[in-house]
């Protein structure tokens, strides 16, 4: 039994439900003499909790951090970096309703199917709630990538079909959906007001910027670098889908136009998305991200119980409008991971090489 980890030299564990009494993630393979503090994960943690902006989850989650161990007098000592988040305002009362329900666009049936048995709370294991580890799994990367000059900055460029016309980084901290746009910003909070109001929830689109990766990262042929990334996004409960550079668009062009052309100081243009033959060529990394709307709704909808005898519900309780913006700081710190892992890898292998 699999599915709780992930990376290969860089390593995380995820564990905990979202009406546990605690979740938490384990760190394996971050080297020793890296600067790390509480203080270090909780900004990353303050970023994703739960209670902030019109459209999010009145649950207060303080989201307070415990490293239990890997450091030492403020720098990690090599070993497992252990990582504790306590649930501190849970309320599963409103679950016990449907506690015999499978909720639509929900992980209840799937889950009742493999294991025989769920955490109807909340959506235990299956809640967005679990991300809170990747989170302060993420901050600790972002610590080793600060050493390498790689930045990642994740943003939000489209809900509930508002788009953002132009990206302006320094607007992306203005606003509570972190938009690189104000005026769509604006837009997208009216957006949320009304949609909250009818009781539906939203979808939208988030891009990841990761600027100063160095050429040589990836691993072919099956652990190509864009395919990793695809997996650590789509990994993500709300992700329904990811694009590279151009994606979808380069159905839709010629040879002549898809590829980038190089000049003396680098590729002239970037379609490619920074990414070729599945190894990172130097030039920023651009990828996107397809976030479903929220499933909890308090409009009326149709399923089963499970017997599989026709039920219909009107799910109540605290939930976001939409898994934006929270979820984009989940999607940088998936991206922080996977190009640790492959940082490693490919020191690993230059280490090898020069001997």
């Amino acid at each position: 039994m699999g599915g709780n980890s992930f990376g290969t030299l860089f390593k995380i564990t995820t564990w905990g439900e979202s009406h546990g009494e605690a979740l938490g993630v384990v760190i394996d393979g971050c080297p020793p003499r890296i600067d790390l503090s509480s203080e270090d994960i909780q900004k990353e943690l303050d970023r994703r909790r739960p209670g902030q902006g019109k459209g999010s989850s009145p649950r207060k989650e303080r989201d307070r951090v415990e490293i239990l161990s890997g450091t030492f007098e403020g720098k990690t000592t090599g070993t497992p970096i252990s990582l504790l988040i306590r649930n501190e305002d849970v309320d599963s009362s409103p679950y016990e309703e449907w506690k015999e329900i499978f909720r639509p666009g929900q992980a209840d049936f799937t889950y009742e199917a493999k294991y025989g048995i769920r955490d109807y709370r909340g959506g235990g294991r299956a809640s967005a709630r679990e991300t809170v580890g990747r989170v302060a799994a993420g901050a600790v990367a972002k610590k080793i990538l600060e050493k390498e000059k790689i930045k990642i900055i994740g943003y939000t460029v489209e809900l509930g079909g508002i788009r953002a016309e132009k990206v302006d980084f320094e607007e992306i901290d203005r606003n509570a959906l972190r938009c690189p746009d104000r005026n769509a910003a604006m837009a997208m909070e009216n957006k949320i007001e009304e949609i909250k109001i009818q009781g539906d929830s939203l979808g939208g689109i988030v891009e990841v910027l990761v600027r100063g990766c160095p050429p040589g990262l990836g691993e072919p042929v099956f652990d190509k670098l864009e395919a990793d990334l695809a997996k650590a996004l789509m990994s993500i409960g709300a992700v329904r889908g990811v694009e590279a550079g151009a994606g979808f668009r380069v159905a839709r062009m010629l040879g002549s136009q898809c590829n980038d052309p190089l000049g003396p100081k680098g590729f002239e243009k970037n379609d490619a998305g920074g990414i070729l033959g599945g190894i990172s060529n130097g030039a920023d990394i651009i990828l996107r991200v397809a976030v479903k709307p929220i499933p909890s709704i308090s409009l009326e909808q149709r399923t089963v119980d499970q017997t599989m005898r026709p039920v219909s519900l009107k799910i109540k309780g605290r939930h976001d409008v939409s898994a934006i913006p929270r979820i984009n700081q989940v999607c940088e710190a998936m991206v922080a991971i996977v190009l640790v892992d492959h940082l490693f890898r490919q020191k690993a292998l230059s280490s090898f090489s020069h001997k």
